[in-house]
């Protein structure tokens, strides 16, 4: 998968990408909205494996760049019945808040939309007002807080929000 829109890119993760999302995935301060503050402990190895199994059908972990430059990563994955369950992380401090969020979501989503899913899923923690804001925006209604529903590595309980899109509520920003 390609999507360009304007200086953003979003692309199928490669080979030499792989070390950059180690370094995202093994950092604290990246991975502590999702629970992992002390991060995930794999390598560059272990993802170049796991995108082996990737396709555009069954799930597909992506890459976003700004300027030719990798600020961050999504992933979408074909949960069945139409329905795509996504995720994104813009990792690079220097590109939050700066609006580009939504641009990123919708020309994924848009793209998804096109190629025949009728529902995308996602979820948020619950503290990260942030995303909440930005997932809402495009149109993302929530279905369900989950309270204190797992806890992290750190043993601190952790709540989320299931959000959920369909053509007919999405604000396309691309």
């Amino acid at each position: 998968m390609l999507i360009r829109n304007n200086d953003i890119s979003i692309r199928n993760v490669e080979s030499a990408d792989c070390q950059q999302l180690a370094d995202w995935w093994n950092d604290g301060s990246v991975m502590a909205h999702a629970g992992f503050p002390n991060g995930l402990g794999t390598s560059a190895d272990i993802i170049r494996e796991q995108l082996s199994d990737d396709t555009d059908d069954t799930r597909r972990r992506l890459v976003i760049e700004y300027q030719d430059k990798l600020i961050g990563e999504m992933s979408y994955t074909n949960i069945g019945n139409n329905t795509a369950k996504m995720g994104i992380k813009i990792c690079d401090p220097a590109y939050q808040n700066r609006g580009l969020g939504k641009i990123i979501l919708s020309s994924l989503i848009k793209e998804l939309f096109s190629r025949g899913y009728e529902k995308i899923v996602l979820d948020t923690n619950l503290k990260n007002l942030r995303a909440q804001h930005v997932y809402e925006t495009i149109g993302f209604q929530k279905t369900r807080v989950n309270i204190d529903a797992w806890i992290d590595q750190v043993g601190v309980p952790q709540s989320f929000i299931d959000y959920e899109l369909t053509p007919e509520t999405f604000n396309d920003f691309s």
